[in-house]
This record gives structure tokens, sequence and C-alpha cells, in this order.
């Protein structure tokens, strides 16, 4: 097994442990990888994933080995990705812990995650450039949607390595940190997101997904579906109750509701 799980609730930890290749990804793995990831979903007790890799490394994309033997990754327009679960749209929060290379298929797994904090000495890059293997895990797709059609080309055309500060400055990276404690501070971060309310933290996720490239009006009326199912939840009742009580006033977020 080279996908390790922890569950420490309300998060959900998913290893890549597979130091020997750098924690590539062959189609045992990626099977492994979705299928995490469906465990995760199906967890009502997990509220946040974590993505992480191992050993000073986040991911450096498909093994290239495995695909040149009889270990490669699946191309099926069905299920997984190659990667594994690139395709899926789970209606949780993912952050991707990123030390080390990203790079390739890696690449392709933090965007899909919805949050990356990097290391400082986090590398970003479509490395699989020089090898003629293409993005088809979501890299053409959700790059540029992240940080625009002009920094994604620069990326996608040259192969070049980002590093951690650059990729910052994108809004690739979400935030830095030290070396080390990827791990550490996005727990901390799944920590802080579950303790919102969660229907229409979900709800308000999901509408930002599904109104990227509708015409405004479309997108509005989206956005008033997915606000309509949270009010009628009745979730804002338990925080305009919490809000009478004192619960997050002066932009205060170090309490908890009641």
């Amino acid at each position: 097994m080279t996908i390790l799980i922890e569950k420490n609730y309300p998060t959900f930890t998913i290893i890549i442990d597979n130091p020997e290749v750098k924690n590539a990804v062959d189609g045992q793995t990626a099977q492994e990888l979705g299928d995490a990831f469906n465990q995760f979903e199906n967890d009502p007790s997990a509220l946040v994933a974590i993505l992480w890799g191992a050993h000073g490394v986040f991911c450096s994309g498909a093994n290239l080995k495995a695909i040149a033997g009889d270990r490669g990754n699946k191309v099926s327009k069905k299920g997984y990705g190659p990667m594994g679960p690139t395709r899926m749209q789970l209606s949780k929060p993912v952050i991707a812990a990123i030390s080390g290379y990203a790079v390739a298929g890696g690449l392709e797994l933090a965007l899909w995650c919805d949050l990356r904090i990097a290391e400082k000495n986090a590398i970003f890059g479509v490395f699989s450039r020089r090898y003629g293997v293409p993005l088809i895990d979501g890299g053409t797709v959700r790059l540029p949607r992240l940080i625009g059609l002009s920094r994604a080309m620069d990326m996608i055309l040259t192969g070049r390595p980002v590093k951690a500060e650059e990729a910052f400055h994108w809004g690739l990276a979400n935030r830095i940190v030290e070396d080390g404690t990827s791990k550490l501070e996005a727990e901390k971060l799944a920590r802080e997101i579950a303790h919102f309310p969660q229907i229409c933290m979900r709800n308000d996720r999901l509408s930002v997904y599904d109104q990227v490239g509708l015409p405004i009006n479309k997108a509005m009326m989206k956005e008033f579906v997915y606000g309509l199912n949270t009010l009628k939840s009745g979730e804002f009742l338990e925080g305009s109750k919490a809000f009478i009580e004192g619960y997050g006033k002066h932009g205060k977020f170090n309490n908890q509701l009641k």
C-alpha cells in the first residue's frame, strides 16, 4: 500500500508514501487515492481532508517507469482520472500540504484541492513537458482558472519550475510555511474550517465551482439556489443566536459556536 490514511477527526489525512519514486503515482496508487477520497466523502465524521506526500515530496507525477511497464495509469473516460481523484467533485473541502515537488500529475493533484499550503522549498511545474506526457487530470482546465491564462501558458508551454514565493504571488499557493510544517499547518487550518457551520460553508464552496464559465445572470441564480438550500436548512438560526450571545463579534474567529 502506497496510500496511508490518518483519521484525527474532524480531519482526514491521506498520505502518498512511496519514497523510492518520489511519490510518483502508478495505476494501483491512483486507484488507492480515489478509494481513499471516496472513504473521506462517505465518512460523516470527516469534515476536511488533507493530501500530503511523505518524505519531503508531495508528488512527482505519474510513474513513467510503470507506464512503460504493465502498471501504468488507467486512461479511460469513465471512473477515476489517471492520477486518481481528479474527476471527483466532493461535497467537502480538501487541503494540499505541499513540500518539495508538486509537478506534472502531482501539480494536477494539487490543483484539484481547494487550498494549497506550500513549504518554502516547494516547486510547482509541468515537468511532463519534457517527455510528451499530456496534462490529462485537469491541468489545462484548473490552472488558468486559478492563476489566469497568461501565467498558466507560461507554466504549460515552458515546463519551468515555479518556486513557492512566485506561486504564492500568482495565487497558486494560498500560504507559505516553514519547511517541514505543511502537514501540521494544514491540520490547523482544517480544524478551523471544520468549526464553521458546515451546510453553509459547503454550499458556498459548491456554488463557486458550479458558476465558473456561466453568464452573470445564470451564475447569480446558481448562487441563489445554493443559498436558498442553506436557508431552508435553518442552520443560520443557530448562528444568529450565537451572534446575539457574543460569538464572532468584532471580526473574532478564535471562539466557536456553542
